[in-house]
């Protein structure tokens, strides 16, 4: 194998993920999320996922509870299945919920 094949098909992943463990410990820094060197080590043990991991977790810091709709386990829903009838619980397998009695004959 040509030294140049061997440095494109290690080197460039390599120095992806090198770059990306570099720029979360300064952006760990950067942001807050303590410690930093906890979220650059998840990102060069985990490659690429633990960027993605770090990402979201920082993405968390900017949560506002003022302005999520979600906040009271409230939900909303449409008028069209306003009027649906409700899931049965898991244990429960009756057909219809007059059949309580109906099962010991």
């Amino acid at each position: 194998m040509s030294n140049l094949l061997l440095a494109v098909i290690v080197g460039i992943p390599l120095a992806w993920h090198l770059g990306l463990t570099v720029a979360t410990y300064y952006d760990a820094g950067r942001v807050g999320l303590e410690p930093p060197l906890k979220w650059t080590a998840i990102t060069f043990c985990i490659p690429l996922f633990g960027f993605f991991i770090y990402l979201f977790e920082r993405s968390e810091l900017s949560y506002d509870p003022e302005t999520d709709p979600y906040r009271g386990n409230n939900f909303n829903i449409h008028p069209s299945r306003a009027d649906d009838s409700p899931l049965r619980p898991r244990e429960d397998d009756r057909l219809e919920p007059d059949d309580e009695d109906r099962g010991s004959d």
